[in-house]
């Protein structure tokens, strides 16, 4: 079998299975799903915290070197502003569909609009997995069934967080399920593209990486963490803390696997 067979065959069974395993909880009743969601929410956001800190922009600081550091921050300030920018387009959007008050969106505009901005982050993200397991594979095939199989178990935890952002934002569990399993297939793109051009795919990745960690970073501090404010009972409190710090530790553990 072919290298570019093995890249597509293993890089589209990571972004599918681990979109499966997440979609699992889209089997729940709909009434343990309700009551499920907003800690999948305070948990979505520790994954969220945790993939663009230790994971992306680690590896992009990396890969850059001492002298492209100050590129890294350039991308992920501008990849900020950016994000900051299309949600207040995807906002004006929702207030022309749907009206909201013009300097106060309701929170449903703001979880329609963290849900399309996680899609969009998410897609980047995985075409990024899929150039690092071509990469892999291009190096040995071996190292690129053990990246595959990192990747894989990387995924799941924020596979389950984007699930629960995109119910959060008012999609059925069918357009929730669809749109996780078409995302997670960026990664052939991202793959089929580095096996053509590795060179200057790798030659932009640690910029790339920085944009992707922006887009993680912008939904949860800006979006995500707002709204799990807005309850200030102790019990509350303490489980979303508990479960925003399960995720960075998920993370952590997948990505320490990962290596």
């Amino acid at each position: 079998m072919s290298t570019l067979a093995l890249i597509v065959i293993f890089t589209a069974a990571c972004g599918a299975l681990s979109a499966l395993v997440a979609g699992g909880f889209l089997l729940l009743p709909e009434a343990r799903r309700n009551a499920i969601v907003p800690h999948l929410v305070s948990f979505a956001t520790g994954a969220l915290l945790g993939a663009a800190l230790l994971a992306l922009l680690p590896h992009a600081i990396e890969a850059s070197g001492p002298d492209g550091i100050h590129g890294i921050g350039i991308a992920l300030a501008a990849g900020i502003i950016t994000f900051f920018v299309l949600e207040k387009m995807v906002l004006w959007r929702h207030c022309h569909i749907d009206p909201c008050e013009a300097h106060a969106p309701q929170e449903r505009h703001r979880a329609r609009a963290s849900a399309t901005l996680i899609l969009w982050g998410d897609g980047f993200h995985n075409m990024l997995d899929g150039v690092l397991i071509a990469a892999a594979f291009l190096t040995d095939a071996h190292l690129g069934i053990v990246t595959a199989i990192a990747v894989f178990t990387h995924e799941i935890p924020q596979e389950v967080g984007d699930l629960a952002i995109l119910l959060h934002g008012g999609m059925s569990r069918r357009r929730a399920m669809v749109l996780n399993i078409a995302v997670s297939l960026t990664s052939v793109a991202g793959a089929v593209l580095a096996y053509y051009l590795l060179a200057g795919a790798m030659q932009a990745l640690p910029y790339a990486l920085a944009i992707a960690a922006a887009s993680f970073l912008y939904v949860a501090v800006a979006d995500l963490i707002p709204g799990l404010h807005r309850r200030v009972d102790a019990r509350t409190s303490i489980q979303q803390v508990l479960l925003i710090a399960t995720g960075i530790l998920l993370i952590a553990f997948s990505h320490e696997f990962a290596h």
